[in-house]
């Protein structure tokens, strides 16, 4: 039998593991610099929480989860699809963590405060087409407010989205539009009841190009003339308030779309205040496709890497409502670890000896030397100093190879001199260099 795992999954090694680790530990700093809680959340949701929640795309890419027992009994497989399904599975793999969070808030209303701000780094899944940067299950490292309809706590996502990438000593841009601005640009070419075919084709602007997009709203039941009309849009040009100014005379008689322009006038005023590291754009394109977001919308793009976006996010309005909540405002914003890591691997960003194991290993002479040796790695081990002792005594070549593949920097004799002096033997496996010094000498040098 050949080993394998499914398509679009991976195994992580060690070292890729402490890459992954420190990409985690630097974001889960940064949210809670922002005062953010951590929650949890299962793998598995009901698949009535899930379908209708990310358009008729999403709900495709959903893993569903077949019932357990005979699922099968009495099922006639000849029905529609849709009759059939809610007999065999009811429960499926979480796409994101955006709505499980909103199904969360409304399960444990009474035991949170609000605005309530939370983080979560965990898994999710998709059934999508595994390639470069898409995965079938990986990691989104998530932060929400809700309960505060203020963009202020827009502003705060920017702050964190450059904090981050700081921090991983990253290049990136974030775009930055409205779905209000959306909505009006579907009522002013004549189109409101497409808003969500119009955004589904623009936000592919990037990946297809302006002709395919055009395309794409013609199989989508454009009109020419409505197609046309967005030309101007496309066409705005200049920094944020300059589009502002002409969306703003676009949409003189547009309420949605006047509203719209204003959030982004007010928090583009805001960004402006705090003046961020990273560069910050108004990309009017911008639609993301999941139907939930209701106001600002988010993504980041890391600057000289061929891969897409790498953390995105928005405003909803009420998603809560959907489970019986009706009202309530968040914002909230997703990293993505994966994309994260190819792009710190392709820039060469990490840290050098992310993987090392251990600062010291003790080097294995038999019984004789080990109550000095073990009294002395848990010393070390109490001072924090990551420790390791050779668990058999054998050959002192065998030994300092596996120090050698392991990148261990020091190694530690203790033979009979040692013992009777109280001291250890350290070699610099970098410098080549070997000095005896004390216990206390050992930890304050391994802690420098």
């Amino acid at each position: 039998m050949k080993c394998s795992i499914p398509k679009g999954t991976r195994d992580f090694l060690p070292a890729e593991m402490a890459r992954r680790n420190y990409i985690f530990d630097t974001i889960r700093e940064v949210f809670k610099t922002f005062a953010f809680e951590p929650i949890e959340t299962p793998s598995l949701e009901n698949l009535s929480t899930l379908m209708g929640k990310y358009g008729e795309e999403g709900d495709k890419l959903l893993f569903k989860v077949l019932n357990s027992g005979d699922f099968m009994e009495g099922v006639d497989f000849a029905q529609d699809y849709h009759k059939v399904a809610p007999r065999i599975c009811d429960r499926g793999l979480r796409y994101d963590l955006t709505v499980p969070f909103a199904r969360f808030v409304v399960q444990h209303r009474d035991q949170l405060t609000f605005p309530f701000r939370r983080y979560q780094l965990q898994p999710v899944w998709r059934a999508d087409r595994p390639q470069k940067g898409r995965y079938r299950e990986f990691y989104q490292c998530d932060a929400d407010m809700i309960g505060s309809t203020s963009l202020l706590n827009e502003l705060e996502l920017v702050q964190m989205i450059d904090a981050v990438f700081q921090r991983l000593d990253v290049e990136v841009t974030v775009k930055i539009n409205n779905r209000k601005v959306l909505a009006g640009i579907a009522e002013h070419i004549g189109a409101p009841d497409k808003l969500v075919d119009i955004t589904v084709a623009i936000d592919k602007l990037d990946k297809i190009g302006l002709d395919n997009v055009r395309n794409e709203l013609r199989e989508r039941g454009l009109d020419e003339n409505q197609i046309a009309a967005l030309d101007p849009v496309f066409a705005l040009s200049g920094q944020a308030d300059e589009k502002l100014s002409q969306l703003a005379t676009l949409f003189a008689n547009n309420q949605v779309g006047t509203k719209g322009v204003e959030e982004l006038n007010e928090l583009f005023g805001y960004i402006a205040q705090v003046k961020p590291h990273c560069h910050v754009e108004l990309d009017l394109t911008l639609a993301r496709g999941l139907n939930y977001y209701t106001g600002a919308i988010f993504e980041v793009k890391a600057h000289n890497v061929s891969i897409g976006s790498i953390c995105g996010g928005g405003r909803y309005d009420n998603l809560t409502g959907i489970f019986g909540m009706p009202d309530v405002s968040g914002v909230g914003i997703s990293f993505g670890a994966d994309r994260i890591y190819d792009v710190l691997t392709e820039l060469d960003k990490f840290p050098p000896n992310l993987g090392q194991p251990a600062s010291a290993l003790f080097i294995n002479f038999g019984a004789d030397s080990l109550p000095y040796i073990i009294s002395c790695a848990a010393r070390l081990r109490q001072e924090g100093i990551s420790t390791l002792i050779y668990p058999d005594s054998a050959k002192m070549k065998k030994q300092m190879d596996y120090a050698n593949r392991c990148h261990v920097p020091y190694v530690v004799f203790v033979g009979e001199n040692e013992i009777a002096s109280q001291t250890l033997t350290v070699k610099d496996m970098n410098a080549g260099t070997q000095n005896t010094m004390t216990l206390d000498q050992v930890v304050e040098m391994l802690k420098a």
